[in-house]
């Protein structure tokens, strides 16, 4: 279906109330205090009896929506970015390490790929799923440009950007709108939509708009803005990918999407990491303010009587010399100063650090255990070093959450790279082929911990000496492990500066001769362990 010649409003009227939620969240990750202050106190313009009850009246009672009627108070609130923190973990989760991506049809279409996926795929992924915890999504698309790259490349487009439409929860088509310019109060829109054609082969149409900031406007030729002129499309204004699926992907957080869940688009959205704890992180914000607050208050102060004060002339008003050590006799008698105006006192209040803090810790606990983590994920139950089962254990919340969204992420990169290598092959000449996704692990024992887990089993002739060098070197290739069995069988790994030892193991210099291949023989022959 082709762009319209006359587009509609923005955000589209069935996604409003979308939108402004979005708005919202994404003010929490961003840290950003005018658009909380700005969400928060819309609307309350009201009549009073609204805003006492109902969505008005729960917006006002937020601390970030209450107005400050007195301008003699001074503002002084205080944002504590947690949400930011949130979103950031839930990113470094799921790719503080590279995935591995495979391409099952030759070395030369692995390398084609590797090449294509080390111009910054991996930040691309990681970019793009910190927003969508905010968000509650995001989209990846495949592009190209031959003035940037000889081969297409991942690009990432934020959901407060798209219009997505869904069928039996998979996405059917895409419209993305992008703001390229402004003129006085009109507003320039390229907007570029997926769909797919009638053989199942992605299409993708583009279009300039000229509208305002609430309307798409008309459709006007690319060639009207240095930002779309270098596009070329066919007389549909479309360009065929020549090969089946969409060029985009839309990957949700974590799913269902409890507030959207009876809305016909936004019950295929994700859910927010911050979907529900809004309320939670303006208490927060509110607890820290009020902790600042007893801070500032705590400041000594010293109230001092007129006749301690010295005349600094008409019109100069009166200060108060802290270093003075002696005052000019006063014709009063000893210990009467007080009555006389010449008393010097000292004021301090209490800071209730204990109360502040106690709270604070309570309301973040609470709203990392509603966010889907484990406290001790952001370090709130100290740092201990434990094995990786211990630490699996406490993170059990993280861990659940981390695989929920992986396989929502594995899926759509699978989605999205099948395509990209689809297009390369039909575009650029590329060789094609079959993806695979693989996550790594998560937590991982250390050296010393796969150290005494490989000896325990070399000792109850458990595991073969290839499985245990597997084991305590898990980054190694086969070629290294291969090595490394080899110069153990030979007695050479003692006296190999570059390697470690495996006398700690309980092994002998001397191993018998296992079977040409260890994964046939899984235990260690007799005598070959601790003769």
């Amino acid at each position: 279906m082709p762009l319209p010649t006359i587009g509609t409003t923005w955000p589209p009227a069935d996604q409003g109330i979308i939108f402004s939620k979005m708005r919202e969240w994404q003010a929490w990750w961003a840290g950003d205090t005018d658009t909380l202050r700005e969400v928060y106190t819309s609307g309350q313009a009201t009549r009073p009896s609204m805003q006492k009850d109902g969505l008005i009246g729960a917006v006002k009672r937020f601390f970030w929506g209450r107005q400050n009627t007195d301008l003699r108070r001074q503002e002084a609130r205080l944002h504590i970015p947690l949400a930011g923190d949130i979103c950031q973990a839930s990113a470094d989760l799921l790719f503080a390490e590279p995935i591995t991506v495979t391409n099952d049809k030759s070395d030369e279409a692995q390398e084609r790929l590797d090449s294509i996926l080390d111009e910054g795929f991996h930040s691309t992924v990681a970019t793009s799923a910190e927003i969508g915890a905010a968000l509650g999504g995001t989209f990846l698309r495949v592009v190209w440009d031959s003035t940037l790259s000889d081969t297409p490349f991942i690009d990432v487009v934020d959901a407060d950007y798209a219009a997505p439409e869904f069928r039996w929860g998979r996405l059917t088509a895409v419209t993305f709108y992008f703001i390229v310019g402004t003129e006085g109060q009109a507003v320039f829109r390229h907007a570029e939509r997926h769909e797919l054609d009638a053989t199942g082969n992605g299409v993708v149409y583009h279009g300039l708009y000229k509208g305002t900031s609430s309307e798409l406007g008309r459709l006007h030729p690319l060639t009207d803005h240095a930002a779309t002129e270098g596009i070329t499309v066919d007389a549909e204004g479309k360009i065929d990918t020549g090969s089946p699926g969409l060029a985009a992907v839309y990957v949700p957080n974590v799913t269902p999407s409890r507030g959207w869940r009876k809305h016909p688009v936004g019950r295929n959205l994700g859910r927010s990491d911050l979907d529900g704890v809004e309320g939670l992180l303006d208490s927060l914000d509110e607890t820290y303010s009020s902790w600042m607050r007893d801070i500032r208050l705590g400041k000594a102060r010293i109230l001092a009587g007129r006749t301690a004060l010295e005349d600094n002339g008409l019109g100069n008003g009166a200060t108060f010399d802290l270093d003075r050590e002696v005052y000019e006799a006063v014709n009063v008698p000893p210990g009467s100063a007080k009555d006389s105006g010449l008393d010097i006192e000292t004021v301090q209040f209490a800071i209730r650090f204990e109360e502040h803090q106690q709270t604070a810790q309570e309301l973040t606990r609470n709203i990392l255990r509603s966010a889907g983590y484990s406290p001790q994920t952001f370090g709130e139950q100290g740092e201990i070093a434990t094995t990786a089962t211990e630490v699996s254990a406490r993170d059990r919340r993280t861990t659940l959450t981390k695989g929920r969204k992986e396989r929502h992420w594995k899926r759509g990169i699978r989605q999205i790279l099948q395509k990209l290598v689809d297009v390369d092959q039909v575009l650029f000449n590329g060789p094609g082929g079959t993806i695979a996704v693989e996550f790594p692990d998560g937590q991982q024992d250390s050296q010393l911990q796969l150290a005494q887990t490989a000896q325990a089993l070399a000792t109850a002739q458990a595991a073969s000496t290839r499985t245990l060098v597997q084991m305590v070197h898990p980054d190694w290739d086969e070629t290294a492990v291969d090595e490394e069995v080899g110069r153990i069988k030979s007695g050479s790994s003692m006296s190999d500066p570059d390697r470690v030892g495996y006398g700690g193991f309980g092994l002998s210099d001397q191993f018998e001769q296992d079977d040409e291949n260890d994964e046939d023989n899984p235990s260690f022959p007799t005598g070959s362990v601790g003769s």
